[in-house]
């Protein structure tokens, strides 16, 4: 498929979020013009790229998978990445979606036009104009490694878990991680065993807890495809004890330190080594920052053969990495587990608005939207996984789905009234984040004692939804138009 000259709609991305975006509208109107386009030769998003050993997601796959597509074929409560990637992509040939998309396809810049009321969409495949732009490419799309002198003369083997190399053979290798976030806590333990030797730069620790998974048995498989309501059901008691999270982490967090009881008893079981238990102890409040579920992470450090160090890595050499206190050592593999750039995200540096400045022009390293989804100066685009929208306690695919629902409503409004853009207003906008920060202040992810991606260079928090998600979702439900200005179409002009 090739890009067309124009399409109502533009989905830029087809991972869960741009996937739930075109499922959605198509569902509502399945005659619509949509067009999807991915960078990649395949859909999938993050579950397709991130393919490193033991990747697996944190959150129970019940919930975290569409509420429109349940599979019963799930072997796991918390689900495999290969199991992730197969269901997006039957998903996307179930709903007839791949027909929709062209491959191989990055947006390079968007511009508004306002004469013609459309974004001018220039692709690695050629322009097209869209009346609709939906940027659906994600938080945690583009890895990021850490600005340290070394990187260019280091001569071994470098790369980030988020592009793993599977090429390069790490039996009998000393291999050098840095990061211990939650990348890094599932490839670890499945590394430790090939390699010589393993050292862990630790700037800060985690909380830990047990990851709650079982296999799931033919008779229960077999009942959620006879009986689908039974998973339904299993779906929302999981949403209800996960909204529950909210009370602790959002509203009452000074009965953190009770709950963070489990994950001391945790780390006093699997870690003996005294002096390692110490350096993973955490000094802030549980959830402050991302908190993980492991099995086998703590005890992996315990082990005579892994190193860890409890400080930053400050420079590379062309054979080891040095620690802040000017500790060497040797390694012939470095592997970054150092996330990805939330605060900064890529296509904002694509996206031209009406004043001709960039999104991430406008935002200055803070973004931020209305309900996480649009923003002033910025006519017919909606961010899907937008600002403000991630979550510490639940499933990010419910809000995705929250957002398409408010993406579909829109699109309604817009032809109703005849209208041929939309744009929320300055005055909403700021009144709505204002809320949503007011809101923060007092959460653990704001005030939990501790320094996290949360977090941006102002120490502003454009990352974290501050209490449930049902909120949002009731907030989403319906597009207001008395919080935008919209301009009339033109005669003859298709809305």
């Amino acid at each position: 498929m090739t890009v067309p000259e124009s399409v109502r709609v533009l989905v830029v991305g087809a991972g869960f979020a741009g996937i739930a975006a075109a499922a959605r509208i198509l569902d509502d109107d399945p005659s619509a013009d949509v067009l999807i386009i991915e960078r990649a030769s395949e859909v999938g998003g993050t579950w397709r790229d991130n393919t490193y050993p033991g990747c697996a997601c944190d959150v129970p796959t019940s919930l975290y998978s569409f509420s429109f597509a349940p599979s019963p074929d799930w072997t796991h409560t918390f689900a495999r990445q290969p199991e992730l990637f197969t269901y997006l992509r039957g998903v996307v040939d179930s709903l007839g979606l791949r027909s929709r998309i062209v491959f191989d396809c990055e947006l390079t810049s968007a511009v508004w036009n306002p004469e013609r009321s459309q974004w001018n969409v220039e692709t690695s495949q050629g322009p097209v104009s869209a009346e609709v732009l939906v940027a659906a490419t994600g938080a945690l799309s583009t890895p990021k490694l850490p600005d340290v002198p070394g990187l260019d003369i280091f001569g071994g083997t470098m790369f980030h878990s988020a592009t793993w190399n599977h090429d390069h053979d790490l039996t009998g290798e000393r291999v050098a991680v840095i990061g211990t976030g939650a990348s890094a806590v599932q490839f670890v333990p499945e590394i430790v065993d090939r390699a010589e030797r393993l050292t862990v730069f630790q700037r800060t620790p985690a909380w830990v807890v047990p990851r709650l998974d079982r296999t799931l048995g033919k008779l229960e498989k077999a009942m959620y495809k006879r009986f689908p309501s039974t998973q339904k059901a299993v779906r929302g008691v999981i949403y209800g004890y996960r909204e529950a999270y909210v009370t602790a982490l959002a509203h009452h967090p000074k009965v953190l330190p009770l709950i963070s009881n489990v994950a001391k008893i945790h780390l006093r079981r699997q870690v003996k080594n005294p002096v390692k238990r110490a350096a993973l102890t955490p000094d802030f409040l549980l959830g402050c920052k991302r908190m993980l579920l492991s099995n086998d992470w703590l005890k992996t450090l315990d082990r005579d053969d892994v190193d860890l160090v409890a400080s930053r890595l400050t420079r590379i050499t062309e054979d080891s990495v040095i620690d802040a206190d000017g500790n060497s050592y040797p390694v012939d593999t470095i592997i970054f587990g150092t996330g990805f750039t939330p605060t900064e995200p890529p296509i904002s540096n694509a996206l031209v608005g009406t004043d001709g400045r960039t999104l991430a022009e406008h935002w200055g390293g803070s973004p931020n939207a209305f309900r996480g989804t649009t923003v002033h100066g910025f006519p017919n685009l909606f961010l899907m996984y937008g600002p403000n929208t991630n979550l510490g306690h639940s499933s990010i695919v419910y809000m995705l789905e929250s957002q398409a629902n408010y993406v579909v409503d829109a699109l309604r409004r817009m032809a109703d009234h005849r209208l041929a853009s939309v744009e929320v207003s300055e005055h909403a906008q700021q009144q709505y984040n204002s809320w949503v920060h007011d809101s923060l202040a007092g959460t653990v992810w704001n005030s939990g004692g501790c320094s996290s991606w949360y977090l941006d260079a102002q120490g502003r928090n454009p990352v974290m939804w501050p209490t449930y998600t049902f909120k949002f979702r009731n907030s989403t439900r319906t597009f207001d138009l008395g919080h935008y200005e919209g301009a009339p179409a033109k005669e003859g002009q298709q809305v």
